[in-house]
């Protein structure tokens, strides 16, 4: 199967991410520099200039990271429907 096709490629991720975290002791030890710039990146959305008090900024964060979480949701089940779809096609 060559490299491109995208169920090889989907397998080999899988592979890699089952590795990874067989070898991870503190999961969330390990995600939490991903936490922290998603929620950075989210604070320079609302307040570039970094005038908002500390508690307001952060009430701001959490409902972009909120959204953030519901967007996710929301593609995934379009992406299981999607698949469910095509496999009842077949």
């Amino acid at each position: 199967m060559p490299a491109n096709d995208p169920e090889v490629r989907s397998l080999a991720a899988r592979i890699m991410a089952a590795e990874r975290w067989g070898h991870t002791t503190d999961r969330t030890a390990a995600t939490a520099p991903a936490r922290a710039g998603l929620r950075a990146k989210f604070a320079r959305e609302v307040d570039p200039d970094g005038i908002l008090p500390a508690d307001e900024l952060e009430t701001r964060v959490g409902h972009l990271m909120h959204a953030h979480m519901l967007r996710m949701s929301l593609a995934s089940k379009a992406s299981r429907a999607r698949r469910r779809a095509e496999r009842d096609a077949s």
